[in-house]
């Protein structure tokens, strides 16, 4: 069975697109009870011919946006934050568009890509001891043609600034309390770029590499990194020297959460479940229609479909947008965000960088739902029939 599927996985890639083939895939299917099916193919480190589990910890990329958005639903049910305060109140600072000074930029608009921020200044490269806030002085920082609230641009800067949100709410580093809000009380084997994991989960990390591959991210030997956060400019790595609300890019909460295939799947059970899970309530069902919304649907003119870093190839990919939630299948012209390809409105959210493609979705009205990853990918979503890539849409069946 599994090997009459990995070869009709290999027989929907596109030759002509993309010669190659992943270093690995897992699909881990489930529904409100448990996980149903379990595929997995391949290996987590080439190098020691360790096979890969359902079990073993990847930087899932940008459904790591989706994880962080339960842990700021969670404290603005507990009132600490408000989603549609000014941002520049919880900072601490003034947060404008030098272009629109008079328009506030909410924690809302930074949760659904709608602030009039961009990725052109960079986002992940502030050092430990840095502030974040130096990158917004950067005029490429901003979209000056759209103001805030009235455009969607897919931005990774959006996020850091959320984490530094909630640590100035809570006084905690921003790893810390996503394990206290999020990944604890769901039972997860989970960290935002490995400070708090175990060894033992660390060494069961999954390597990323790229479409020749070459190793990219975490192949570290079975070891935690030395420093897990982008050390000073003299090398040091001592995390005594974070400041609550200085750099919220320091743990990725964009991108930087290492979770398992099974882990995500717990994940999607508690979307099933209206915020409940295993008989215990994380967020109400309130807070998770809030996150869904959509707060942003595809119409020409009102934002860009695809991600800028990706070079547009991709055009069509988000057409619905939450608060860090995506919605497949919008029935527009222009979208094709539907790798199911039956139509269902499936909600989640989707991940790519390092050569992984990765995608965590549920299916609410069926109460069933599919996380899954690939590693060694090309940087583009190749030789599929939706914006999704043909590795992707054999994973989603």
């Amino acid at each position: 069975m599994l090997s009459r599927w990995i070869v009709c996985l290999l027989l929907l890639l596109s030759a002509s697109a993309w010669a190659g083939e992943p270093v690995a895939t897992v699909r881990v299917a489930f529904d409100r009870d448990g996980v149903t099916a379990i595929r997995v193919h391949g290996h987590a480190d080439q190098a020691t011919g360790r096979k890969l589990t359902a079990d073993d910890p990847v930087r899932i990329a940008s459904i790591s946006k989706l994880v962080t958005a339960l842990g700021v639903m969670r404290l603005v049910e507990a009132g600490k934050l408000e989603l549609d305060a000014d941002a520049s109140a919880l900072l601490g600072w003034r947060l404008r568009n030098p272009a629109f000074p008079d328009t506030p930029i909410t924690l809302r608009l930074l949760l659904s890509h709608r602030s009039s921020l961009t990725d052109a200044a960079g986002y992940w490269q502030t050092p430990l001891g840095g502030e974040l806030r130096d990158i917004l002085k950067d005029p490429r920082a901003w979209d000056t043609k759209h103001a805030p609230g009235s455009y969607f641009r897919y931005t990774n800067l959006n996020f850091p600034l959320v984490a530094q949100i909630m640590e100035r709410a809570t006084g905690e580093r921003f790893d810390r309390l996503m394990e206290r809000l999020v990944l604890q009380p769901l039972g997860l084997e989970a960290c935002f770029n490995w400070a708090l994991c175990s060894d033992a989960t660390a060494a069961r990390a999954v390597v990323l590499y790229d479409a020749d591959g070459k190793p990219v991210k975490d192949d570290h030997h079975g070891h935690k990194p030395a420093c897990p956060v982008t050390p000073t400019s003299d090398g040091s790595c001592d995390l005594s020297r974070w400041r609550a609300g200085e750099n919220g890019a320091l743990f990725s909460p964009q991108g930087g959460l290492r979770i398992s295939a099974r882990g995500l799947a717990r994940i999607g059970q508690l979307l099933l479940g209206d915020g409940r899970l295993d008989g215990k309530r994380l967020l109400q069902p309130s807070s998770l229609r809030a996150m869904i919304g959509p707060e942003w649907q595809y119409r020409p003119g009102n934002g860009l479909t695809w991600e800028e870093d990706a070079g547009g190839d991709d055009a069509g990919f988000f057409c619905r947008y939450g608060l860090a939630v995506q919605t497949l299948a919008t029935p527009v012209q222009g979208c094709r965000d539907d790798p199911f390809g039956d139509g269902a409105a499936r909600v989640g959210h989707s991940g790519s960088a390092y050569g992984l493609q990765a995608g965590l979705w549920v299916d609410r009205q069926r109460g069933t739902g599919v996380a899954w990853f690939a590693t060694g990918m090309p940087d583009e979503r190749l030789g599929g029939k939706s914006a999704f890539s043909a590795v992707e849409e054999a994973l989603a069946h």
